[in-house]
């Protein structure tokens, strides 16, 4: 289970005009140790209220002093919003340390294809994977897709160009703009399978599939265009990771899953940290939502079932999760569940979590 932990910022960089990268002081009693492509979550008092937030790991253990994530405004978006008026070096932060699922560990025996696809802030962790395969894994060739609005809207774009140009043998990049500046020689549009079979045809190494790793993080679109693509070219499913960022699922759908399922108001016991609690789930609420109306501080982050903070075990009894994308189908067999997303579906519900 992830632990809190104060870092102090050693400094923040304007990426883009809406994105900035904040970089963390590493902390002196112990080192933050995490995998590329994972992510950490923020904590931050805004309005007098805890909030927290995931954001992906930009930096890379491999190549990288600082410890970084990348952070950009959206519409409405409270901790995006924030950081970025906020955020400035010398501050602090409470963080939960590293987690995720989607990462990559380098093998620097091996020789791979890695093949990464992108759109805005999706790069995020991919960038981390870029650096920590060109410095660890010597033998291997990286092709990244990446898609954006327009060149200012590049995140990371300087840092890309250069290492591009420092491993021209080894990596490649297409960037795809839906409104590209004039005398644009690069993909044009949004990402789409017809452009993605196109640029896998122009750009693929000598390598066969079985020595190659797909990575995907961005809208859940271009997800989509993607999958379609792997799958008519024969990419096994374990050879395919992805993150997402925002969950799929609509409110419409969420609401028509509680009818479907008959979920009522039950009572669930929750065994954290050696203590055992007992509350009670209103019909129109998450485990977690409940457990924090009781005043009972579970681990959570993303609150909308992609980042597993919240992971548990279902020890009996049954429930219902709006959103399974952040587990494995492997966790899902094995009982695990997300209490941010899950409902109790039975009168008997346990759950262990750590």
């Amino acid at each position: 289970m992830a632990t809190n932990t104060h870092l102090t910022i050693h400094k923040v960089v304007a990426e883009t005009a809406d994105t900035i990268s904040i970089h963390f002081q590493q902390p002196w009693h112990k080192m933050i140790d995490y995998k590329a492509g994972q992510y950490l979550t923020l904590i931050a008092t805004i309005d007098g209220k805890q909030v927290r937030r995931p954001y992906s790991l930009c930096s890379s253990p491999h190549a990288d002093a600082f410890p970084a994530v990348a952070v950009k405004r959206i519409p409405g978006g409270l901790m995006s919003n924030f950081l970025a008026d906020w955020a400035e070096a010398g501050k602090g932060l409470e963080i939960l340390e590293p987690m995720g699922n989607f990462f990559y560990e380098p093998a620097p025996e091996k020789r791979r294809h890695l093949v990464l696809f992108a759109a805005g802030s999706g790069i995020t962790p991919m960038f981390s994977i870029i650096k920590s395969a060109l410095k660890m894994e010597p033998n291997s060739e990286i092709t990244l897709v990446y898609g954006n609005r327009n060149v200012d809207s590049i995140i990371f774009h300087k840092e890309l160009t250069e290492l591009q140009g420092n491993n021209s043998n080894r990596l490649r990049i297409v960037h795809c703009l839906t409104s590209p500046p004039e005398q644009w020689y690069g993909a044009t549009g949004r990402i789409s399978p017809e452009m993605l079979g196109e640029i896998l045809d122009q750009t693929a190494p000598v390598l066969p599939v079985e020595d190659s790793l797909y990575f995907m993080c961005g809208p859940q679109g271009m997800m989509d265009s993607v999958q379609q693509v792997l799958i008519s070219r024969g990419v096994p499913a374990t050879k395919v990771f992805h993150e997402s960022f925002f969950s799929s699922v609509s409110e419409e759908d969420k609401e028509a899953a509680i009818q479907e399922q008959g979920i009522i108001e039950r009572t669930v016991k929750v065994i954290y940290d050696g203590d055992e609690f007992e509350f009670t789930v209103p019909a129109h609420s998450t485990i977690l939502e409940a457990a924090q109306d009781a005043d009972v501080d579970l681990p959570y982050s993303c609150q909308s079932g992609l980042c597993t903070a919240c992971r548990g075990k279902c020890l009996s009894g049954k429930i219902h999760m709006d959103e399974t994308e952040g587990l494995s189908q492997n966790e899902l067999e094995n009982g695990y569940i997300l209490t941010c997303v899950g409902h109790p579906l039975t009168a008997n519900v346990v759950i262990e979590i750590g």
